[in-house]
C-alpha cells in the first residue's frame, strides 16, 4: 500500500458528494455481543436486508471475521455481494473506513483518519479499538488505492457531510468535543478538513440529535440532498429535547451561505418515536466493562436522516412507526429520480446507529 505524505487538496483530489456515481458500498458484518443483542443474530439479519437492498443497485463488499465467514457467506447469497475476510472491533465502517477522494484524471484515493472509538478513554464506546483503527488501511490496500494518513487527527466519517462543491456540514458537539482533538482549535480543525477534503467553507451546527452516543454525528441529524439543499431532523414539540437542537440548527442554516454563496433551502424530516429499547432487548446484550451500557430508560437516537444514497436508490430505515410512510414520501419527493427502499432499522438503532453509519460508499473514478 502506498502511503502519501502530501494532502488530497495539494494533489488535486476532493471528497465528492454522496450522490456521485459509486463503484460499490462497503459494510462490516456485526458480531460484537456487548453491542449487538443475542450474539448479533438479529443485527446480522438486519445487515443482510440492508446489503441485499443496496445490491439491487450496485455491488457491495462485506468485511467479515474468519469466525463468521461461513455464516455470512450463507446468508449473503447474492452474486452482487462480495465477502472479504477482515478483523475489526465492530461494524461501523462509516466511521472506521476510509473517506474516498477523487480527482479529474480517473483516480481514487482514500483518507485514513485516526479512530478512537468515539472518544477514547474520555467517553468512548468500547475498548480496545486497535482493529477498527486498521480497517481504513486494509480497505485501501484491498482496493490498491493510495492512502493519505492523518495521524494525530481523529475523525469519523459520520461526523461530516459534503456537497462536492466546497461546503462541509458538521456539528460542534462532535468535532469540538474534548475527546476528539483537544489540542486543536476550531480554525486548526477547519484547516485539516480543508486540506484533506478540499472544502472551502464549513457550516458548524451546534449539536446533533439528542442522546446520539457518537456525540452528535451530523449524518443522523442533517444531510445534503443536493447542492444548496439539506434535510434536517425536526420536531415541533417544545417538550422534546430535540426541539432546541433542531431550531438552533435551523437558525444557523437560515443565516448561512455555502461555498458558492447560495443560501440554504432546508427541508424538514420528522423524528420518529420517541423510541426506547425494551428490557428484554437490553438483557440480550452482554455486559462488559468499558462498553456502552444498554438501558431501556434511555431514549434512542432514531432518525430517518440516517439513509444512504446509492446509484439510483435511497436505502432508508423504518421503525414500525406512524411516521415511516410520511418519511418515505419526503425522501421520494426529494429524490424523484431514485427508488426509495425502506429497510427495518430498529435492530441497527439498538446497536447505536443506522444505515448510513454502517455503510461507506466508494465513488467511481471520474472520467479523464
Amino acid at each position: 500500500m502506498t502511503t502519501l505524505h502530501s494532502t488530497p487538496r495539494a494533489d488535486g483530489f476532493h471528497m465528492p458528494a454522496e450522490w456521485a456515481t459509486q463503484t460499490q458500498v462497503w459494510m462490516i458484518w456485526p458480531e460484537r455481543p456487548d453491542n449487538w443483542r443475542l450474539g448479533g443474530k438479529p443485527a446480522q439479519a438486519a445487515h443482510v436486508a440492508v446489503a441485499k437492498a443496496i445490491a439491487r443497485f450496485e455491488p457491495v463488499t462485506v468485511a467479515v471475521s474468519a469466525a463468521q465467514y461461513e455464516n455470512a457467506r450463507a446468508r449473503l447469497d447474492v452474486p452482487n455481494i462480495r465477502l472479504v475476510e477482515m478483523s475489526s472491533d465492530d461494524a461501523w465502517v462509516r466511521d472506521t473506513g476510509p473517506t474516498f477522494v477523487i480527482n479529474n484524471n480517473g483516480e481514487v484515493r482514500g483518507v485514513d483518519w485516526d479512530f478512537n472509538a468515539w472518544g477514547g478513554f474520555d467517553g468512548g464506546l468500547y475498548t480496545p479499538w486497535n482493529r477498527d483503527a486498521q480497517v481504513a488501511g486494509k480497505i485501501l490496500e484491498i482496493e490498491r488505492s493510495p492512502r493519505y494518513c492523518t495521524e494525530g487527527f481523529v475523525l469519523e466519517g459520520g461526523s461530516i457531510h459534503v456537497d462536492g462543491e466546497g461546503t462541509l456540514i458538521t456539528t460542534e458537539e462532535c468535532l469540538l468535543n474534548r475527546n476528539r482533538n483537544p489540542h486543536l482549535s476550531r480554525e486548526e480543525i477547519e484547516a485539516v478538513l480543508s486540506a484533506q477534503l478540499a472544502v472551502d467553507k464549513i457550516i458548524w451546527l451546534p449539536d446533533g440529535l439528542f442522546n446520539d452516543e457518537t456525540d452528535g454525528h451530523v449524518d443522523n441529524f442533517c444531510c445534503y440532498v443536493r447542492p444548496g439543499e439539506v434535510l434536517l431532523a425536526w420536531t415541533d414539540d417544545p417538550q422534546d429535547p430535540n426541539y432546541t437542537r433542531c431550531h438552533a440548527a435551523m437558525n444557523v442554516l437560515q443565516n448561512s451561505t455555502d461555498a458558492k454563496g447560495r443560501p440554504f433551502t432546508v427541508h424538514k424530516m420528522p423524528i420518529p418515536g420517541p423510541l426506547y429499547a425494551t428490557e428484554q432487548e437490553c438483557a440480550g446484550v452482554d455486559a462488559v466493562e468499558g462498553s456502552q451500557e444498554r438501558n431501556p430508560s434511555v431514549r434512542l437516537a432514531g432518525s430517518y436522516v440516517n439513509f444512504l444514497i446509492v446509484n439510483g436508490g435511497i436505502i432508508a430505515p423504518s421503525f414500525d412507526d406512524p411516521l415511516d410512510t410520511p418519511a418515505r414520501d419526503i425522501l421520494q419527493n426529494l429524490f424523484p429520480q431514485h427508488e426509495v427502499v425502506m429497510v427495518p432499522g430498529r435492530e441497527l438503532l439498538l446497536g447505536g446507529g443506522n444505515i448510513h453509519c454502517l455503510t461507506q460508499q466508494q465513488p467511481a473514478p471520474r472520467a479523464k
